[in-house]
């Protein structure tokens, strides 16, 4: 890099909002409600905020995995957040999520309400609540939680880090690609491993490690992500291709990752709002 393309930061950084992005008009320094804005309620136990994002599919593919085992206390209704319009920085919705970052999720089954951000933490929170899709056993559970933690750890790296220079960044930079794609290879690699011994992430038992993992490295292997399939030659990860594809065909996993999603080519592949089954009636399901 020549001297004169050289970044020198300031004593003191400011905001300058003109240098965000694609999403300079959201993105800002500073927390908390912008707008007055009061969430929408539906009739069902679990209220759920969200947006068809990697993050906000976790939570719906695991609610319709509960729903098909006959776990009928886990109806829910799904309401969209239009991060690209600053919905999450409604009152409504930092009230529930302080961070101003979907899903959120509010638990009405009890004796009072449970506001649930963090998708690691709605997973495991339905999980324990549901006692389905994590070991009962402490070795076993305790695996499980390691890899949902790491992917708690690890996507933003994925996303944060190789998305957004490589996909979304105003303009393309060598270094900080280069620097992500070094790392979401390395993450890619630590799965491969681990799934060459492992029919799941975990082991012998679909779990909620593979409901985190799947929709960021499983939707990255299929395709779906960044159209950085090809760059990072995801065929080479041929163990994590194999489990993205398994779960892929779950009727469950075909049904969440509609939810809250109204983009795309094909609006028979969008459930916009989900409060019953009957929403899917119609839906492109193959």
């Amino acid at each position: 890099m020549s001297e004169e393309n050289t970044y020198v930061p300031p004593k003191v950084w400011t905001y300058d909002a003109e240098n965000g992005g694609e999403w300079a008009s959201i993105n800002a320094p500073t927390a908390g409600a912008r707008e007055d804005v009061e969430l929408p309620k539906g009739k069902h136990p679990f209220q759920l905020h969200s947006l068809a994002t990697p993050n906000g599919q976790k939570v719906t593919i695991m609610f319709e995995e509960l729903l098909a085992l006959g776990e009928t206390g886990a109806e829910y209704d799904a309401f969209p957040i239009n991060i690209g319009k600053g919905e999450q920085f409604g009152s409504g919705f930092v009230g529930v999520n302080p961070n101003s970052k979907i899903p959120a999720l509010i638990d009405n089954s009890g004796d009072a309400p449970v506001n649930v951000f963090e998708s690691g933490s709605i997973l495991l929170h339905l999980a324990d609540k549901f006692g389905q899709f994590i070991p009962k056993d402490g070795a076993g559970r305790v695996e499980v939680l390691n890899w949902l933690f790491w992917q708690m750890g690890s996507a933003p790296y994925l996303g944060g880090g190789f998305g957004h220079f490589y996909a979304y960044a105003p303009e393309k930079f060598e270094y900080p690609i280069d620097r992500f794609t070094m790392e979401a290879k390395r993450q890619l690699d630590v799965l491969d491993k681990q799934l060459a011994d492992n029919k799941f992430i975990a082991g012998d038992e679909y779990s909620i490690a593979d409901i985190a993992i799947w929709t960021w490295y499983g939707g990255l292997v299929l395709g779906r992500l960044y159209d950085a399939a090809e760059f990072l030659d995801v065929k080479s990860y041929k163990n994590v291709v194999r489990w993205a594809k398994e779960i892929d065909v779950r009727p469950a996993v075909k049904r969440g990752v509609m939810v809250n999603r109204s983009w795309g080519d094909d609006e028979n592949k969008q459930v916009p709002e989900r409060h019953s089954a009957a929403d899917f009636d119609g839906k492109d399901l193959s």
